[in-house]
């Protein structure tokens, strides 16, 4: 009986100097501290349209056939630009309005939710379409605008890295409020 009771005793004392280890714990995936510049814009003008961008930018034109025009709003530190097709419009305006919806739902295979909300500026004769992707999406944010006569311009939103919405979501934030900008703030040149 005292051998058990010293086995015991002998067994209980092991468990517990091995068992009162610290077990380390993996830290959960940290992400980089993002630092956003301050919002100031200038205008810009293309040959068919004009609009006001940020200081942070820049803008460059990719010319790609006779009447289709390319451009690009570049976010160099945000890794991120938005891409701009202009057409004109000839009696084409419901199909470049379909292509436009096309390319916004291509991505609604990863998307969580496709947001539409309707611009409508008569000042500017300026009418159109923002579709807002939520989620794990390649395009967070895409738009159409026209005057319904002459002009049309299609934009899209993309990051040049994996699309991870929870990482992205203060970018994607900052750069909505340039990109509601641009929208509001553009005219057409006649």
């Amino acid at each position: 009986m005292k051998n058990i009771i010293c086995y015991l005793f002998l067994l209980i004392s092991l468990t517990q100097l091995l068992g009162c280890k610290d077990h380390s714990i993996p830290k959960p995936r940290g992400y980089f501290r993002i630092t956003l510049p301050e919002k100031s814009y200038h205008k810009t003008f293309a040959e068919t349209f004009n609009f006001s961008i940020p200081d942070y930018t820049t803008f460059y034109r990719k010319k790609a056939k006779e009447k289709d025009d390319f451009y690009e709003v570049s976010f160099p530190k945000n890794g991120a630009k938005i891409y701009l097709s202009y057409f004109d419009v000839n009696n084409n305006l419901p199909i470049l309005i379909e292509e436009a919806h096309k390319w916004a739902f291509k991505h609604s295979i990863r998307a969580d939710a496709i947001e539409q909300k309707e611009y409508v500026n008569n000042t500017n004769k300026t009418y159109g379409l923002v579709y807002t992707i939520e989620g794990n999406a390649a395009s967070p944010m895409q738009f159409y605008l026209t005057d319904s006569t002459k002009h049309f311009l299609r934009g899209a939103l993309y990051f040049h890295n994996v699309p991870n919405q929870d990482s992205l979501q203060p970018v994607i934030n900052f750069i909505t409020k340039d990109i509601v900008e641009l929208i509001e703030t553009t005219h057409w040149n006649e």
